[in-house]
């Protein structure tokens, strides 16, 4: 038998599935640099893929939670996450429990509620015991507990040679203190806190003695804070939920309110905005969406970038923290190590201790390829939906700086194209689809670098006309004109490479000896949200696109089946993406191609109806749609996605042809697809005032109802 061997060293930060990753009961939580997975009794169990624990900026606080009724762990009843997904909720009941002195107690006498939430780095939980048995009832509740302050990366599979110092453990009346000094000089502390304080404690279990008359119940509150170098006071128990409601309204109240009356549309709709809600993070900067959890609760630009760009519409003020952040972190001078060069924009930031030891590249990584362009893109179409000129003169240097990477650092070779090499450490491809296997000749073989890929040449044209219209408007006339120049060389350099006339279709990339990628991937629906392909050419990628190889039936796969490397339970090569349909969408639209825009609308709609919460994940499983079965889940995929939560909004916004214009707003040949009827738009920012509005389906027409609108703002409809 032929031994299927993977390079090491492209496997190096891969995420190891040596077994079946979290339940779909699972419960997730996350606030600012803390993230929480339960499994569904509200435990922290190390099963699975071991990912289970309290997180807090990249580190694994809390590895172990275990809740025991009378030595048995309890019967679950349910659990569910609240729609706004502040706090996670587990009902459990005891199992048959033959006491003392042959006392049986039948199961489902006694319910146990355990509710939870997190706020500023501490985990908060209420666990209400009620008796419904007809007898007094004396029963021990357990709490067992550990902290083993692994980084998420060890947690993926990454392996140390050598670890920090843990100290002993500190037991208190009521309270147990874990503390580790890593290799990074930062002392980490884990503090479980109880009230009422258990009648037994010790370094890794709480025991508390019940005694409850019928109908009688109890609470128990338990309080985890990480603390990093040093011990605080947690903010209390009721304030800290206060607070984290307080926060939530205030976004919701600077943002667009998206609705239908078609109940599954509507609770897909609820759960990705509550998804972007809780993956924002406030910096020093403004808001900025964290890319997903587990693996990426931290600072990712792309991810960041395209989740600005799909949520624009809802909230300018999600792009103005990104644009801010990123300008703020933008390489100034080469480093090779972290593939820095000077003007470029930030892959990826970590704070963990493998990060800031240099066990991994990751501290401050600039290994991507399109973030930079993006960058100057997201730029472009914040001021066109906000005319914030202040920001776009703030930030003109980093802008600047982007552009020189681009034309100096970013075209290795001169040739026009951007392309990238392999790093030292850290990644070996560097577009979106950054996996090592994603890139590849119709034989099969890797292409060899430097690799020039298709959509980041149209983010590149995109970018250099969004700059060319932020020059004029800074008065900079001569660099637009130039810059409007270099996009239509670039355009035009770009046919001549990129299409293939044969295939009718844009090919993947070209190697580093100009060779072309023949190969049919969801990229090529890329170039046509930057506009660089003529009229025919987007009417023949989109057939192709929506060809039985191409679409599954929920969404457009990121491979087509007929391609030799195509697998369905693939990351790249095979799988389907929620953003990569939104931007393709967007692509559609611009070309009016609306009914295969509604083709993407409904697929990913219905899918949604078999997600646990509708909760739309990083990615699922490329197979063919079946009858009366739902979409297979990809097994380690980040749930809940930023980019994904963000996809439905862009999607909105490509059916509607949602345009902002100096004088209000304009829909572009609206449509909607048959399954939904309608949309109400409540507290739509337009020039900083608010507009509301119902947008109606009649199958042969779409009519816009303005129900609130001040004077002078213009809403136009082009049909």
């Amino acid at each position: 038998m032929k031994k299927c061997i993977t390079e090491p060293k492209l496997q190096q930060f891969y995420i190891l599935a040596t077994s079946p990753g979290l339940a779909k009961e699972a419960l997730i939580l996350k606030h600012g640099d803390s993230f929480a997975l339960f499994d569904p009794h509200g435990d922290i169990r190390q099963e699975g893929l071991g990912e289970q624990g309290l997180y807090h900026c990249g580190t694994r606080f809390l590895s172990k939670l275990e809740l025991h009724f009378c030595q048995a762990r309890p019967f679950w009843l349910n659990s569910a996450t609240t729609q706004d997904n502040l706090m996670v909720v587990s009902d459990l009941t005891n199992p048959d429990m033959l006491l003392e002195e042959e006392e049986f107690l039948p199961r489902g006498s006694v319910h146990i509620l355990r509710q939870k939430f997190l706020y500023k780095g501490t985990c908060y939980e209420a666990v209400k015991i009620e008796n419904f048995s007809p007898c007094k009832i004396h029963l021990p509740l357990s709490i067992a507990y550990d902290a083993d302050f692994v980084d998420i990366f060890e947690v993926r599979g990454f392996k140390r040679k050598k670890k920090g110092k843990f100290f002993p453990v500190q037991v208190d009346t009521a309270s147990v203190t874990f503390k580790y000094l890593g290799l990074d000089g930062k002392l980490r502390i884990t503090k479980i806190i109880f009230d009422p304080p258990p009648a037994e404690l010790n370094t890794n279990e709480a025991v508390f003695h019940l005694e409850l008359n019928p109908k009688e119940k109890t609470n128990i509150f338990v309080v985890i804070a990480c603390f990093l170098d040093q011990e605080e006071e947690p903010v209390p128990f009721v304030r800290a939920y206060l607070s984290n409601r307080q926060e939530l309204k205030r976004l919701r109240r600077t943002s667009c309110q998206v609705s239908s009356p078609q109940e599954f549309f509507d609770a897909w709709l609820k759960r990705s905005e509550s998804d972007l809600f809780m993956m924002l993070t406030e910096t020093p900067y403004g808001l900025y969406p964290y890319a997903g959890i587990p693996w990426f609760n931290t600072y990712f630009g792309r991810d960041a970038i395209i989740t600005a760009l799909e949520s624009l519409w809802l909230n300018p003020e999600i792009a103005k923290g990104v644009l801010r952040f990123l300008a703020a972190t933008q390489a100034t001078e080469f480093d090779p190590a972290r593939d820095a060069e000077p003007g470029k924009i930030l892959h990826e930031m970590r704070f963990g201790e493998l990060a800031a030891t240099g066990e991994i590249p990751f501290a401050r990584y600039y290994g991507t390829v399109d973030a930079t362009p993006l960058f100057l893109v997201l730029a472009g179409a914040y001021y066109e939906r906000t005319q914030d000129i202040n920001l776009i003169k703030d930030l003109w240097p980093h802008f600047e700086a982007a552009l020189l990477w681009m034309k100096e650092y970013g075209d290795l070779d001169g040739d026009g194209f951007i392309e990238y090499q392999a790093s030292e450490e850290g990644l070996v491809n560097k577009g979106w689809k950054d996996s090592h296997d994603s890139v590849f000749h119709a034989d099969g073989t890797m292409a060899s670098p430097p690799i020039a890929l298709v959509e980041v040449q149209a983010y590149a044209y995109l970018a250099y006309l969004k700059m060319a219209r932020l020059a004029k408007a800074l008065g900079q006339t001569s660099l637009a004109e130039q810059l409007k120049q270099e996009a239509q060389i670039l355009r035009e350099k770009f046919l001549k490479a990129f299409w293939d006339e044969d295939m009718g279709f844009f090919v993947l990339a070209l190697d580093g000896d100009k060779r072309p990628c023949r190969v049919y991937t969801s990229n090529a629906g890329h170039v046509l949200w930057g506009g660089l392909a003529e009229e025919k050419q987007a009417i023949s990628v989109a057939k192709r696109l929506f060809s039985e190889n191409m679409f599954s039936g929920w969404g457009v796969r990121t491979l087509s089946a007929k391609e030799i490397l195509f697998n369905p339970v693939s990351y790249h090569n095979g799988s389907v993406w929620p953003h990569d349909n939104a931007i393709i969408a967007r692509g559609l639209a611009r070309y009016r191609l609306k009914h295969f825009v509604a083709k993407i609308l409904t697929g990913l709609a219905h899918a949604s109806e078999h997600f646990p919460l509708h909760r739309m994940p990083e990615l699922f499983c490329g197979f063919k749609r079946r009858p009366d079965q739902g979409p297979i889940p990809y097994p380690v995929a980040c749930n809940p996605q930023a980019w994904a939560a963000g996809a439905v909004f862009m999607l909105i916004e490509a059916v509607l042809g949602l345009e902002f214009i100096p004088s209000g707003l304009c829909f572009c040949y609206p449509v909607l697809p048959p399954f939904l009827r309608r949309l109400k738009l409540r507290n739509l920012r337009v020039n900083g005032t608010s507009i509301d509005l119902d947008i109606v389906n009649h199958d042969a027409d779409v009519t816009i109802n303005v129900l609130r609108k001040p004077k002078g703002i213009e809403i136009l409809v082009r049909k």
